[in-house]
């Protein structure tokens, strides 16, 4: 019995071995479309899949970046240009951090628009690290590291300097849609991200999300959540996706038509080369609250919700 039964343990071996590094391996789809990578670690099923001139990168089948493959600085989508509005905060800044990394548009950004910047990108999973480097031209330089660690523990145990910038990009996805961690969402995360903030600091939070109807009370309780720690909160709605990402300034001073003309001169002369893009989405600046905020509540960590996730469904 054990003879007989050896051969087929190893052929089974084999064949799920065999199963592992085709799942693991590059697709060589026919011609420039199809999935070229497909992958399982330990958080995400990862796809990376090239459709009309664009690489497309899916946890569990929810998108994540896309990229135009003949020009990676181009096809990003426009909600991650809001991730450079910090800057008229901080026209001079030195460090930001990025919690999540996914197929680094921000990161590619930064590093051809922003040279002198040093950028902390920090991602839970190594796999997504090697993934955004392999397809998406995501690279580590002295002026860019990937740390991996949960975002929460990473700005606990900082010991470097102060950021100019934090920002929050930082999703989890299943078969059911792309959830925000509530530990990155709290009153206490906010508090925490603040004191790791230089004076001129700001935390900018991409939020999946809508004004009215769809995800509108979790749009609104980040919103709460950032106005008990921060003095102002400002928003920009996406005009090609349902994205609106909110920046929270640690600056008591609200802005006045006046002080942001005179932010954007003083962020132009010390960035002459500033992308074309940023007037434009500038525009969509909001500061008044949400309607949906109005009976929206403070996230704490004594309420977290079932399983430490807030909804947004797809």
């Amino acid at each position: 019995m054990l003879r007989s039964g050896l051969p087929m343990a190893q052929n089974s071996f084999r064949i799920i071995l065999l199963a592992f590094v085709l799942l693991s391996a590059p697709v060589d789809a026919a011609g420039p479309q199809g999935v070229r990578f497909r992958t399982t670690s330990a958080h995400n099923q990862i796809t990376v899949e090239d459709s009309g001139g664009y690489r497309l990168l899916r946890f569990n089948g929810s998108m994540e970046t896309r990229m135009w493959i003949a020009n990676p600085l181009r096809g990003h989508f426009e909600y991650t240009e809001y991730f450079q509005m910090p800057l008229l905060w901080s026209p001079e800044a030195k460090r930001v951090l990025i919690m999540g990394l996914g197929g680094g548009s921000v990161v590619r950004a930064y590093q051809n628009d922003y040279p002198k910047i040093h950028v902390d990108s920090v991602e839970l999973d190594p796999v997504v690290a090697k993934v955004a480097k392999q397809f998406f031209h995501v690279k580590e330089t002295a002026k860019h590291k990937i740390h991996f660690q949960d975002g929460r523990q990473f700005l606990r145990l900082n010991k470097q300097a102060k950021y100019d910038a934090i920002m929050m990009d930082a999703y989890t996805s299943n078969q059911f849609g792309t959830n925000i961690p509530f530990h990155l969402a709290t009153k206490e995360f906010f508090a925490l991200a603040a004191d790791d903030l230089t004076k001129d600091g700001t935390l900018v939070f991409n939020v999946i999300g809508t004004y009215t109807n769809w995800n509108s009370d979790v749009v609104g309780s980040i919103y709460q959540t950032l106005k008990a720690v921060f003095p102002h909160v400002y928003h920009f709605p996406a005009s090609d996706t349902r994205n609106i990402v909110m920046l929270a300034t640690k600056d008591p001073k609200p802005l006045t038509p006046k002080s942001l003309a005179d932010k954007v001169k003083v962020l132009r002369d010390a960035h002459p080369n500033l992308p074309k893009n940023f007037g434009p989405r500038l525009k969509r600046i909001r500061s008044k609250a949400p309607a949906c905020a109005v009976k929206a509540g403070v996230l704490t960590d004594n309420f977290a919700p079932p399983g430490g996730i807030l909804k947004t469904k797809r």
